[in-house]
């Protein structure tokens, strides 16, 4: 009796639809608003549906009679979908006010695309002032910069539980490094944002972890690493890091089995800005003599006969070539991994999208505001990695695999 009753109800309304449908295709009516009126009519369907379920009786059955609830009228609400405003949804009520339905949730008055749309805005920089403008526009209704700001606020209890999950147990590489940003507290200053992104066995890239602090110094870096082994990473095999003071000996204090290596790029760019503009072009061609050699014998050659070269030119720049005992760490590993390791193009892509978002914010007002956008742009990015791993690892597995058994068993 139910399925028949709604059967041709819903019959009904699909007759109603495609005649609605011809009229709209034969006046050349906007299809905007057949969509609209479409899925006005499914949800007030659905949500006759739902009360007919809760009641255990449709409307006008004789059962329903001193039962001891029935149908009481309706109220209305607006509700913003991605096509734009439904207005006046007719949502069915009882008369003892036990019907909770389930379709719209209560006090919800826009679809979780919008949500979706303003978080995703949000997360490319876009002010909450802009964002407001363009929802006005799109929906005609005005959303305030605080509204706006209200809605990203589900990212702070996102991001607590993102900064507390579990990690893997062992990753074959971990890049640390750092960027500045504004923020203001009492005054604008710049703070350090420091990220931990671990590589696994297969090839795998993700950001562990970020942290921001007033300062860049090693005894933060060894705080937030040891977080990571709190949360599970007990096994490292190599670090890669930039020359901070005291940065290798606060990793190694950490997970004390690893090796380190000084991070390539970063050598290369303090040489350059101490290298005179004619000479940058040669200078670096022949860089790539000594870090893309194919043996380590053959790079400690290079390294000599780039230190003859140039080392009376540029002296102190050799200096820090020839002087670094955490150069060369990478020939230790698979040949096919060398070039992950020493070539992090994608951690300085990472590093760039994430200034251009900082840059177009200018300072933030606090540091959660700072948090959310950080959030959202490390998320993007481990998404965007999780379907791509680091060419060579896939090769290099049982290397690897037998490199953590030799330090860890």
């Amino acid at each position: 009796m139910e399925k028949k009753h709604y059967n041709t109800e819903r019959m009904t309304s699909m007759y109603n639809d495609t005649t609605r449908l011809k009229e709209i295709l034969s006046n050349n009516v906007n299809l905007n608003e057949f969509i609209l009126e479409l899925i006005k009519n499914m949800i007030e369907t659905l949500l006759k549906a739902e009360l007919t379920e809760f009641l255990k009786y449709e409307k006008y059955e004789s059962k329903g009679r001193n039962s001891g609830n029935s149908r009481n009228g309706y109220y209305s609400r607006d509700y913003e979908t991605k096509y734009g405003r439904i207005e006046d949804i007719q949502i069915p009520r009882d008369r003892n006010g036990e019907f909770e339905q389930q379709l719209l949730p209560p006090y919800k008055r826009r679809d979780s695309f919008l949500e979706d749309m303003i978080v995703a805005m949000y997360s490319r920089g876009v002010s909450t002032r802009e964002i407001g403008k363009l929802i006005e526009k799109l929906y005609g209704q005005h959303y305030s910069a605080q509204t706006i700001s209200n809605i990203t606020e589900v990212a702070i209890e996102a991001i607590k539980k993102w900064h507390e999950r579990k990690l893997k147990e062992r990753y074959s590489v971990l890049y640390i490094d750092a960027t500045s940003i504004k923020i203001r507290r009492d005054t604008v200053e710049n703070e350090a944002v420091y990220f931990v992104i671990g590589v696994d066995e297969e090839g795998n890239r993700e950001v562990l972890d970020y942290f921001i602090g007033a300062k860049e110094t090693s005894e933060k870096w060894e705080d937030l690493l040891n977080g990571l082994k709190e949360r599970g990473v007990q096994e490292v095999l190599l670090g890669v890091m930039d020359g901070l003071p005291g940065i290798e000996e606060a990793f190694l204090r950490v997970f004390p089995k690893a090796d380190i290596q000084r991070c390539i790029v970063h050598i290369i760019r303090n040489s350059i800005n101490m290298i005179r503009k004619k000479d940058i072009q040669e200078f670096t061609q022949d860089l790539r003599t000594i870090y893309q050699a194919p043996t380590l014998e053959l790079a400690q050659i290079a390294l000599e006969e780039v230190n003859r070269k140039w080392s009376k030119k540029y002296p102190r720049v050799m200096e820090k070539w020839l002087n670094n005992p955490y150069i060369f760490t990478y020939y230790k590993y698979p040949h096919s991994i060398r070039k992950a390791i020493y070539t992090t193009n994608w951690i300085e892509r990472f590093n760039k999208e994430l200034k251009r978002l900082i840059k177009s914010k200018e300072q933030f007002p606090n540091e959660e505001a700072a948090q959310k956008i950080i959030y959202y742009q490390v998320i993007n990015y481990n998404d965007k990695w999780s379907q791509r791993a680091l060419n060579g690892f896939k090769e290099a597995g049982e290397q690897l695999k037998e490199m953590f058994k030799e330090r860890y068993q």
